[in-house]
């Protein structure tokens, strides 16, 4: 078990088949069992929104977990591309706006 935690993780690089590229990051953040928050996202309260100790660290983890899910998408999509895509505040926009954007082969 401890050699899996140590196994170095291959991030899919995006070559331009977007079909197949998507298809091994969603595989990835399925492994994570992160998936449901590309499918969802999150939504930030409204300004002036009071929320409890609970839900402030629900919104607190959603985040960081969406700033991994983000990592791993930047690293896998070189930088020409990346400029070429205007939302990229979420994992949900950043991978909803890819499909559109990215030239394919």
């Amino acid at each position: 078990m401890a050699a899996e935690k140590d196994a170095i993780l291959s991030v899919p690089k995006f070559d331009g088949d977007y079909e197949h590229w998507v298809m091994l990051m969603e595989n990835l953040i399925r492994s994570k069992e992160w998936w449901h928050l590309v499918e969802t996202g999150y939504t930030e309260p409204a300004i002036g929104d009071i929320l409890n100790g609970a839900q402030r660290r629900e919104l607190a983890e959603l985040k960081l977990t969406d700033l991994k899910i983000k990592n791993y998408l930047f690293q896998a999509i070189d930088k020409t591309t990346l400029k070429t895509i205007t939302q990229k505040d979420t994992a949900k926009q950043l991978l909803g706006v890819n499909e559109d954007k990215v030239p394919r082969r």
